[in-house]
């Protein structure tokens, strides 16, 4: 039997206050799950009452989307289907492409992939400078006619960016790294998803798995994308590890994981947050819902803020190249990679 968890409103969508963040079953973080296991992990969460799940082209270059159609397509109505297009495969290599027909392209393959007629949520996975916005959007707001897609989302845009592409056409969400180790759409971003009524969707909430505990000084297998992250870089990994020790210390106080802390904290900063964490491990996933059950005091959270004030975590969020495609504010003084 399917169990049900607490929603929150994402747009025309009602979704679990915590969804599942898929791109580490086939991408980005090593090791990886064989299939079989990374299935009944979806199917899992789906049992546990998870009701948004989140892809998108670049995972594994399709292999993502093609897991979720063969572990869920079955189960098509019993959730809302997130994916991305604009950053994908172009030419064997990762790559940003934001014209329309690159866009409609991704799109019907990412259908065929996912064994669905239509995707709930279709984020433009980044901005691409070398395209007119209206462009982009405007396939966007084609495919939504048509059928193919019922809303739209963004991903790490600006406040200004947003408002932009909102007056265009509608958009039900967006998607940007946000946990106490990376608060940027606190400058602006959620104020202006407040004002407009979109939803935000909180990808990376445990800060890449370090304040879940995941992280240690030994480093990354090949292939893991974090090992090209200064933050997980030497002498800011050691850093960051201390502050790891001291929000483990804050959630043993609050009778909680330091997982679960880090999603008390972002579920308790607005009513329109949703996060999405992944995992590749069920106990883990387990451990990461049954946060919707716990009751953590706000003097807590304020300890939490108080640690990651603004300059204790050390090093720039993203590699020089990474950054360059991102559009969300930047705090005054903010390291950046150079």
């Amino acid at each position: 039997m399917t169990a049900t968890l607490p929603k929150r409103a994402l747009g025309p969508f009602s979704v679990s206050a915590i969804g599942l963040g898929c791109m580490n079953l086939s991408h980005g973080y090593q090791p990886r799950p064989e299939a079989e296991a990374a299935e009944r992990l979806l199917l899992h969460a789906l049992d546990r009452g998870v009701t948004f799940f989140d892809t998108a082209a670049l995972y594994g270059f399709g292999a993502n989307e093609t897991l979720i159609g063969r572990a869920l397509g079955h189960r098509r109505k019993d959730f809302v289907l997130a994916s991305k297009c604009a950053l994908g495969e172009i030419n064997g290599k990762r790559g940003l492409d934001g014209s329309a027909a690159a866009i409609t392209q991704t799109l019907d393959e990412a259908l065929i992939r996912l064994r669905t007629d239509v995707i709930d949520l279709y984020y433009l996975h980044r901005l691409d400078p070398k395209v007119p916005m209206e462009e982009s959007v405007g396939a966007l707001s084609r495919a939504v006619e048509a059928g193919k897609i019922r809303t739209i989302g963004l991903s790490e845009v600006s406040a200004e960016t947003i408002r932009a592409v909102h007056a265009i056409h509608p958009v039900t969400a967006v998607q940007t790294e946000y946990s106490p180790w990376t608060r940027n759409v606190e400058l602006a971003v959620l104020d202006c998803c407040e004002e407009l009524g979109i939803g935000f969707i909180a990808f990376s909430p445990l800060a890449r798995g370090l304040l879940a505990g995941s992280v240690g000084t030994a480093g990354f297998q090949q292939g893991d994308l974090r090992a090209a992250m200064p933050r997980f870089q030497e002498p800011h990994l050691t850093r960051n590890l201390g502050l790891y020790d001291q929000m483990a210390g804050l959630a043993r106080a609050a009778d909680c994981t330091p997982a679960q802390l880090c999603l008390a904290w972002l579920l308790s900063k607005r009513d329109f947050v949703v996060p999405i964490p992944g995992t590749t491990n069920i106990d883990h996933l387990d451990e990461i819902l049954d946060t919707l059950s716990l009751t953590i005091s706000e003097v807590v959270f304020d300890q939490v803020d108080a640690l990651f004030a603004f300059g204790a975590v050390s090093g720039p969020r993203y590699s020089k190249e990474a950054q360059s495609q991102i559009g969300t504010e930047i705090w005054e003084g903010e390291p950046l990679a150079s």
